[in-house]
């Protein structure tokens, strides 16, 4: 009898266990279909996102960087690029089309998925302005450090007074975007230097003006805002040969207030008095 007990409940043991198995079984291999399905699922939409959607939508644009320019005016510039999508999107052209604009130095297109577009755009800062005759007219023209002319949509250069006025420069037949003659973009680079510093000097002077020399060499004349006498100085332009002009200009109006010219070229101060024809004075202020 308990033979028989034993060899039941053996069997009745191995019967669970083996249940047990199919279930465990059953359930894993629920699992592995649940996870076949979500693999599928996922490489459908990694299908969609990657491949679909890149070729079914236009692209979407931002900007970064504008402050003269807007949207819209860049927009127009790349024209038909605005309805493409990402795959047939090409930056190579966009940046090619927007460096076409003279106000603007430098054009970074990156490309996002599925369908964005970054657009990072630096312009133009103004160093100095000019003039131009544009059919008929005058019309003020900006020149960056590098000597390149430009206009922008808001020319600041007409209400930043750390921005001097240019002229003599041949630019007359000189179009946007194109740069000033060679010779003279040092001096740009001497004005970007100057207008870096903390002390604001061009608010001071309404004008500078260049006088081309021989062999390729210039002079330059400044013109005080707050008075009737001009400087001639050389080439150099910084902020000891400025300090230098104002210390000759006080000094000398003080000593002969009908000065119509003061010359600092050769190292001394000479002046010119509109009485006469040549100088009535000179000193020699050192260095």
């Amino acid at each position: 009898m308990s033979d028989f007990a034993f060899q039941g409940f053996e069997k009745f043991e191995v019967s669970q266990i083996r249940k047990v198995k199919k279930v465990s079984k059953a359930k894993t291999n629920a699992i592995k279909i649940f996870i076949a399905i979500f693999g599928i699922l996922l490489v459908c939409e990694l299908c969609v996102y990657l491949f679909i959607v890149p070729c079914m939508e236009k692209v979407e644009i931002s900007w970064s960087g504008l402050t003269s320019y807007t949207p819209t005016s860049l927009m127009n510039v790349i024209g038909a690029s605005t309805n493409r999508n990402l795959l047939s999107f090409s930056s190579s052209d966009v940046k090619s089309a927007i460096a076409t604009v003279p106000g603007i130095e430098d054009v970074q297109v990156t490309k996002h998925f599925p369908n964005k577009i970054n657009i990072q755009v630096t312009e133009r800062r103004p160093v100095a302005m000019t003039f131009l005759s544009d059919g008929g007219r005058t019309v003020p023209v900006n020149i960056d450090k590098n000597g390149v002319l430009f206009t922008s949509a808001v020319n600041s250069a007409n209400s930043d007074r750390s921005i001097p006025l240019i002229s003599g420069i041949p630019v007359e037949n000189i179009p946007e975007g194109m740069r000033i003659p060679q010779k003279y973009r040092a001096l740009m680079e001497q004005i970007a230097s100057i207008r870096a510093l903390s002390q604001n000097y061009f608010a001071a002077i309404s004008e500078i003006h260049v006088i081309p020399k021989e062999y390729g060499n210039y002079e330059l004349v400044l013109y005080p805002i707050h008075s009737q006498t001009r400087i001639l100085t050389g080439r150099q332009l910084n902020e000891e040969s400025l300090q230098y002009m104002m210390v000759a200009l006080d000094v000398v109006n003080t000593l002969e207030p009908d000065v119509e010219e003061i010359d600092l070229r050769y190292g001394s101060v000479s002046y010119t008095t509109r009485s006469s024809l040549r100088s009535q004075g000179t000193g020699d202020f050192g260095e």
